[in-house]
Order: C-alpha cells, then sequence, then structure tokens
C-alpha cells in the first residue's frame, strides 16, 4: 500500500461528518459494488494482521549459541579434541551443549505452535452491503469504505466512522480497559488528539457490540486499524535481555578470564620450574582448562528451568519462555492492567440505596423490594438456551442481581408481561418499560441517571408507603448518589408509577413523569476476591504492585485503595495520561517513583512507565490481558497475558501465560521464580567449588611436581559428581521466608548472597583435603614400591575429590543456614542422587576390572578410613564456617 493510502486510512475521521467521510472514501450510503470491493483488495490488501518475520527451526537453533558460556564449551571441546586427544570429553561437552539448544528450540516451538492454533481459530463474518444487498462475508474481505451493519452480539470487524446509532453500546476494553460499554453518539468531535474511549462517533476493530444496532463505513483495515497501531508497536518493541541470562553471560566471561590466566600461569610455572617440556605442559594445561570449565551447568540450568515450568503449569502458569521463570524471581515492579486482572471484568452490583438506608449487595434484604423489580423490568438482558445471560454488562449486573436474590425475571415477567417501552435513550438518560398487572392496571418501571430521574419524580416508596417528595428527601438521595459515585461506583435510580391505562402516546414527557422513586443501585466491576491479599503479599516481598488503566482516575483510586495498592487519601500517587503526556521522558523517570497508579492511559504511555521503571534498574513485569498491554508486555522484562479473558496479541506477546486469570498466581509464580533462582545459585555454588577444587589439585600438584590426577579421573568426577547432584539440587524446595526477603533487583548476579565467597572458600578446602590425603598416602605408605605406593596416593587422592563433592553436595543445600534446619534429606531426588553417584564412584574401584581400565588401585581398610574421614570432613568444617557466618550477620 502506497503511503499516501495509508495516509488517507489515518485520518482523523471522528473530527468530519459523515457526509465528508463518505466523500473521502469515495462510498456511499449504499456501501460498495463487489467489482469495486475486488478492486480495493488489491489496492488496500486483505484486513488481517501482519504476522511478521517468522524465524526458522535452523535460525532459533543457532540463536541458542550466541551465550558466553556455550561459546567457551565449544571451544574448550574443540581445542581438547585437537590438542589433547580428548575425544570422549569433547563428545560430551559438544552434546551438552546440543540437548541446551534443542530443549531451548522445542520450548519456543511448542509455544508458538499454541499462539498459532488461537490466531487460526475461526475467521469472525461480518454483514455488509455489497451491489445494496445485506451479504455475510468473512472480515479479511472488507475494504475502505464498505458499510457495515452492526447489532448486539457482533465483533466490530475494521475500524468504522458511524453513519447511524440506534441505543448503540460498544465495549472497547481490550483497547481502553474500560470494562463500562461506550455509548455512541451520531455528533462531531471538533477537538484534536482525542484518545480512543472519547471517540463515541468511531467503532473499532476487535471491539464487542453489547446493545443496540448500527451502521458504519469501514475508514481503516488491517494494520492501519487501532489494533494494528498496536500491532506495529509490538513489532518495534526492545527485546529485554533476561537477569538470568545476564548472569550466566558474566559468569562465562569471568570463567573465560580466570581459565586462560591460571592455565597461562600453569603453562609458565610447569617449564619455567619444574623444566617440563613445552608440548606436554600445553596439553597438562589444557586439561586444567577443561575440568575449570563447568560443561554441564548450561544443561543443568536448562533443566532446572523446565522442572520450573512444569510446577508453574500445575499452578496455572504456563511458560513461553524459559527464562521467564527465574525472571520472576528477580521482580521489582508488577504493572498491571486492572480490568480483568486485578478486577472480574465483571459488573456486579455492590450497594443499594432503600429506605433511607445504603445496604451492601451481600446482606440481608426482602427479595420483593420494588427497587428489584424495577431493574428488572426495565431491562433488556437476554438469556441464551444454555442460561447465561446477553446483554449490556450494566443490565446482566441487575439480572444477574435479582437471580441472586431468588427474583427470576423470567418467571416475573410471565405473570407481568411487557407490553410497552420507551428504549434507552443517551439524550434523556433513561429507560421504560409497561407491565400489565393482574387487576387489569399497569406497572411503569423506569431506570436511568439518578439526578435527571428525581427531575421526574415526586414522590418516594418508605417502608412500603408512598410518601411526598420533601427536599430533604431529594438531598438525602443526591447525598448517598455522591458518596455511592465517589467509591467509584456507577449508580442508577430506580423509579415506578402505576397507570389505568397504556399512554396513547409513547412519549417521554408522558409516561416517565410523575414518578415514585424507589431506590438506588451501584454497581462496579469488582476486584477479584484473592488480589488484595496478592497484592499484600508482593509487598512483603519487597515487590511493588503498580495499577494501569484506561479507566478515569477515580474509579482507579477507589479500587487500587480496595486493593492496598495506595493508601486512601494519597492522590498524589495517581496520574493520568493527560499529566503524563505533559511530562518529558526525564521528567518521568525522575518522578516514576511517585506513582502506584495510572489512569486514562494509551498503549503509548503503558510503554513509557514500563521504560521509566527500567531506567531506574528495576525489573518490571507487565500483566494484561488487552490489545492494548501487547507493546508494554513485550516491552517488560516478563510479560504476563491473561489464559482466559486475554487477546490473542496479549498472549503472542507474553512470556508467560495465566491459566486462570488470577492475580494471585503471579504471586505464586514470582516464589517459584526465586526458588529457581536460588537452586541455580546452588548448582553453581557446587560446581564451581567443586571445579576449584579441581583446578588447585592440579595447579598445586604441578607446582610441587606430583601426579595426582589423569584426565580421565576428572572426566569421571565430572561426569558422576557433577550432574546427579547439581539437578537434584535444582529440585530443593523453597527455603522458608523466601517471600520476606527483598528482590534481588537487575544489578545482583549467580555470586551474589555470600555466593562467590563460598565458593572460594570450599574450592580451596577441597583442594587442600585432597593434596593433603595425597600427600599422607607418599608419606606413610602401606606398600614398599614406588607405583604401588604411587597409585594408592593417585587412588585416595581421586575418591576422596569424588566424595568429598558428593558430602559438599549437603552443605549447599543453604548458603548460610544449617543442613540440619534446611532438612538434609527432604528432597527425595537429591537422596537418590547422591547415592547414585556414590555407586558410581565405588564401582570403578572396587569392582575388577574397572579399577584396571581407570587406573586406580584397590584400597585396604585403613585407606578407606582415612578417604571416607577426609572427605566427609568438610561438612563439619563448613557447618563451623556457616555458624560465624551468621553470628556476623546478626
Amino acid at each position: 500500500m502506497s503511503e499516501e493510502k495509508k495516509q488517507q486510512l489515518s485520518h482523523p475521521f471522528y473530527a468530519e461528518d459523515t457526509e465528508t467521510v463518505l466523500a473521502k472514501m469515495q462510498s456511499t450510503e449504499e456501501g460498495l459494488s463487489s467489482s469495486e470491493a475486488q478492486k480495493r483488495i488489491d489496492e488496500y490488501g486483505t484486513n488481517e494482521l501482519d504476522e511478521g518475520e517468522k524465524k526458522s527451526m535452523v535460525v532459533r537453533f543457532f540463536e541458542q549459541f550466541k551465550d558466553m558460556m556455550i561459546i567457551v564449551l565449544i571451544f574448550a571441546a574443540i581445542i581438547s579434541a585437537a590438542v589433547s586427544h580428548e575425544v570422549v570429553d569433547s563428545i560430551i561437552i559438544l552434546a551438552v551443549v546440543i540437548i541446551n539448544a534443542v530443549m531451548g528450540v522445542l520450548q519456543e516451538s511448542k509455544a508458538e505452535q499454541a499462539i498459532e492454533a488461537l490466531r487460526e481459530m475461526s475467521t469472525p463474518n461480518a454483514n455488509v452491503l455489497r451491489d445494496n444487498h445485506v451479504k455475510s462475508i468473512k472480515s479479511t474481505e472488507l475494504v475502505p469504505g464498505d458499510v457495515v451493519m452492526l447489532e448486539a452480539g457482533d465483533v466490530v470487524p475494521a475500524d468504522l466512522r458511524l453513519l447511524e446509532a440506534a441505543s448503540l453500546k460498544i465495549e472497547e476494553a481490550a483497547l481502553t480497559g474500560e470494562s463500562v460499554p461506550v455509548e455512541k453518539e451520531m455528533i462531531v468531535i471538533d477537538e484534536q488528539d482525542v484518545g480512543i474511549g472519547d471517540r463515541v462517533n468511531m467503532a473499532f476493530s476487535n471491539s464487542n457490540v453489547t446493545y443496540g444496532r448500527g451502521r458504519g463505513v469501514v475508514v481503516s483495515t488491517g494494520m492501519n486499524t487501532e489494533v494494528g497501531k498496536i500491532a506495529g508497536m509490538l513489532a518495534q518493541a526492545d527485546e529485554t535481555e533476561t537477569p538470568l541470562k545476564n548472569n550466566l553471560n558474566q559468569l562465562g566471561k569471568f570463567l573465560t578470564i580466570a581459565i586462560i590466566v591460571i592455565a597461562a600461569i600453569m603453562f609458565v610455572v610447569g617449564i619455567a620450574i619444574n623444566g617440563t617440556s613445552w608440548d606436554e605442559m600445553f596439553l597438562t594445561s589444557i586439561s586444567l582448562a577443561v575440568a575449570a570449565i563447568p560443561e554441564g551447568l548450561p544443561a543443568i540450568v536448562t533443566i532446572i528451568l523446565a522442572l520450573g515450568t512444569q510446577v508453574m503449569a500445575k499452578r496455572n502458569s504456563v511458560i513461553r519462555k524459559l527464562p521467564a521463570v527465574e525472571t520472576l524471581g528477580s521482580t521489582d515492579i508488577i504493572a498491571s492492567d486492572k480490568t480483568g486482572t486485578l478486577t472480574l471484568n465483571q459488573m456486579t452490583v455492590e450497594k443499594l440505596y432503600v429506605n433511607n438506608q445504603q445496604i451492601g449487595a451481600k446482606e440481608e434484604m426482602p427479595n420483593d423490594l420494588m427497587a428489584i423489580k424495577v431493574m428488572n423490568f426495565a431491562n433488556d438482558t437476554k438469556f441464551s438456551q444454555e442460561g447465561t445471560l446477553i446483554g449490556d454488562p450494566t443490565e446482566t449486573a441487575l439480572v444477574q442481581f435479582g437471580l441472586d436474590r431468588g427474583f427470576d425475571v423470567r418467571e416475573e415477567t410471565k405473570k407481568e408481561t411487557r407490553v410497552a417501552e420507551l428504549p434507552f435513550d443517551s439524550d434523556r438518560k433513561l429507560m421504560s418499560t409497561i407491565h400489565e398487572q393482574a387487576d387489569g392496571k399497569f406497572l411503569v418501571a423506569v431506570k436511568g441517571a439518578p439526578d435527571v430521574l428525581l427531575t421526574r419524580a415526586n414522590k418516594v416508596l418508605l417502608n412500603d408507603t408512598v410518601v411526598p417528595m420533601t427536599e430533604k428527601e431529594k438531598n438525602d438521595i443526591l447525598t448517598n448518589n455522591t458518596d455511592m459515585a465517589q467509591q467509584a461506583l456507577r449508580v442508577l435510580g430506580m423509579a415506578y408509577k402505576m397507570v389505568d391505562q397504556i399512554p396513547t402516546e409513547m412519549e417521554s414527557e408522558i409516561v416517565e413523569n410523575d414518578l415514585i422513586f424507589a431506590g438506588l443501585v451501584g454497581m462496579i466491576d469488582p476486584e477479584r476476591a484473592e488480589a488484595a491479599e496478592a497484592v499484600r503479599v508482593a509487598k512483603d516481598a519487597g515487590v511493588r504492585p503498580i495499577m494501569i488503566t484506561g479507566d478515569h482516575k477515580d474509579t482507579a483510586e477507589a479500587i487500587a485503595v480496595r486493593l492496598g495498592i495506595v493508601e486512601k487519601g494519597n492522590d498524589a500517587a495517581v496520574l493520568t495520561g493527560a499529566q503524563l503526556n505533559e511530562m518529558s521522558d526525564e521528567e518521568f523517570a525522575e518522578k516514576v517513583v511517585n506513582y502506584s497508579v495510572y489512569a486514562r492511559v494509551s498503549p503509548e504511555h503503558k510503554v513509557r512507565i514500563v521504560k521509566a521503571w527500567q531506567t531506574e534498574g528495576k525489573v518490571v513485569a507487565m500483566t494484561g490481558d488487552g490489545v492494548n498491554d501487547a507493546p508494554a508486555l513485550k516491552q517488560a522484562d516478563i510479560g504476563i497475558g491473561m489464559g482466559i479473558t486475554g487477546t490473542e496479541v496479549s498472549k503472542g506477546a507474553s512470556d508467560m501465560v495465566l491459566a486462570d486469570d488470577n492475580f494471585a498466581t503471579i504471586v505464586v509464580a514470582v516464589e517459584e521464580g526465586r526458588k529457581v533462582f536460588s537452586n541455580i545459585q546452588k548448582s553453581v555454588q557446587y560446581l564451581l567449588a567443586a571445579n576449584l577444587g579441581e583446578v588447585l589439585t592440579l595447579f598445586l600438584a604441578t607446582l610441587f611436581g606430583w601426579d595426582t590426577l589423569l584426565p580421565i579421573h576428572l572426566l569421571w568426577i565430572n561426569l558422576v559428581t557433577d550432574t546427579f547432584p547439581a539437578i537434584a539440587l535444582g529440585m530443593e524446595p523453597a527455603e522458608k521466608d523466601l517471600m520476606k526477603h527483598k528482590p534481588r533487583g537487575r544489578n545482583s548476579n549467580l555470586f551474589s548472597g555470600g555466593v562467590f565467597s563460598s565458593i572460594i572458600y570450599q574450592g580451596i578446602l577441597e583442594g587442600a583435603t585432597v593434596l593433603f590425603v595425597y600427600w599422607s598416602a607418599i608419606q606413610w605408605p602401606v606398600h614398599n614400591t614406588y607405583d604401588a605406593i604411587h597409585s594408592d596416593a593417585l587412588t585416595m587422592a581421586f575418591a576422596t575429590l569424588g566424595l568429598m563433592q558428593l558430602f559438599h553436595a549437603f552443605n549447599v543445600k543453604s548458603v548460610h543456614q544449617s543442613i540440619f534446619k534446611v532438612g538434609p534429606f527432604r528432597n527425595k531426588t537429591f537422596n537418590w542422587a547422591i547415592l547414585l553417584s556414590f555407586a558410581l564412584m565405588m564401582v570403578i574401584i572396587v569392582v575388577p576390572g574397572l579399577n584396571d581400565l581407570f587406573r586406580v588401585a584397590h584400597l585396604d581398610m585403613y585407606q578407606w578410613g582415612i578417604v571416607l574421614g577426609a572427605s566427609f570432613a568438610i561438612i563439619p568444617i563448613v557447618e563451623i564456617v556457616k555458624f560465624f557466618q551468621r553470628k556476623t550477620m546478626n
């Protein structure tokens, strides 16, 4: 499509009258001909969103190799095979890397397939005027200039400038965040930059007609609709790096530098001090480098994340991208859309004002109140065959309230049949129905805006007695109306009168006068029952909930107060979209910490809010279900979509989807994310302490001229003691008070919280213990020959290193807490992993034939006593260090 055509479709049609709009669209009230429509399809394209460029499986596969840790591993595998000829070692390393990449691709592909299946659901049809006849066509075939017919239950198929609106109401929550349907009016809006929610003469693609009927000319299709513009914003949104990905990259860089430095020092020392040949020393240095790399770490991290996704799936959180599991654990800010996420997206009766008093909807009250009767009679709600309510959300809420109170409007209207009506009109703001009574008289039921209704009422119903409407009564009603409105309730008035016959002229002045006021009803889209508790738990965990909505400021503030997001009367914590427009990005970034509620905002505002918090260095999670949430969902560190009420666009932009749309599920996911990161830290601590012990053993042995461990020994220890316990540590239960700590934030890493210092002293302890055992075996030999003595010492060093790592796995169940407090045996998977690794370590020493293959010797009871004693010693030593650490921390 040409730029000229795009500009034409982006024109502010709401600011022009219908004749001008039709002229610009080169159309008429009768619509287009089929031939002209076909011509315009070729010119404008089909009415659907661009899917964007999809990445092939091959591209996705190679994208998994961008991480520094993966690059280091591949480099080590190549060097190991080319120089040291350790082909088996290289194959294992490459296998781990490939498995890790395949798992990542499969996880992403599976999620994409699920989203694609949602997109391929049946395409809605549109009723359009073609060739002077109403035809039903696929919405994808609509073109600019088509005239579309709308009625209750329809999904608006494109952006329309309305030509006719008969009591037309359209629910636009997916675009604006407002749950209350917008009443459409045939007016010209003579303003600039009018928000979507205020363009009352327009109908927007993907919104829902809830009431009345209408007709409009298509002014924008496909990517030029408001939904399309949001889809375009999604394509331009920045891809954020997850904290875990950054941490692993930092770890990879650190290990690369450390390994190169240590290997270089070892190479120089070996040649200069021990006189070893350069080629032999080069091979030894490469062996040390390979030993220093935790080759299983990427796969272990992936497995821990995958296990986390399974746990979260059982708790109604569907993960689309593996790193999202851990990212939740580092979340500082949860920016949540109000409608459908914190609230039910379902209008509900909250209060009644009858007999001079406010009554809560759940309090005891008679079911024969005239106010209940009027709100059900002056109502156009329909029942489906399944018994569900169909119609305007406000009216269905009134009928549902009646049903909950035992007033079934279906049965009651059989007894008091509706015989006439005055439909709702936005000008007079009233609706009336007339019902025939058993005695031959007629009941006129009227509902509408309280201020208008009071001008038509001259009596009031008090405790089943009709009394004159005094000034005091009127003031009481208005006071209660204001009070309920300040609680963000949508208030409607109820009135009635009895007449002897149906008015000959159904005019408002005749039907809707001399009324008896029956009461007020206050409705709201209520907060979810569990949302307030979830907000409290989030705050206790140091996570700040932020509410973002398209609703008006008063409504947003009232809900936020009820949820505990802000305190009552704290108006300064609420910011509107208009106020945000007046701020520069720099000014907003400075003030963003002041605001917890954003009202009347647009998609661009939401992205600005997320970016402002990210500028503050915060990890931001964004929850939402509407199309308008999608750009911010993608911009956020983790986007959380709604599985039930969420639009396809929002799900596609999310890292995680809540299957139950329950805000409380996010808190569970945050806890799981924290547990996952904690367990990854435990695995990192375990692996790097073990590898540091191996490196120190080789490095110092080279300095002393000792031959302690062979490459096959290091390979077996890394294969047996690293893999199973490290994975099992990833399945550790969450430590107590995990949700009482502040988020670790974006600047934390895998070494934070005392992990780095623990790795250092525990690695030194492991290396020193192994060297001591080797030295003691030489000093106090069991045999007399050099070969036997060396074989015993090598075997004891090998067994000590392997078994000590298994005992040390118990230490890393907690960085600072005693293993007796966290429970050494409560993780059954860990127990079996230790037993399996122990058996695999023992079998190659005690089974004849295997010990020859691994060049180790049989040990006697005395030697085994030294090995087991030295290996187990790491537990009490670390426990003592932890004890003093806790004393220092306190």
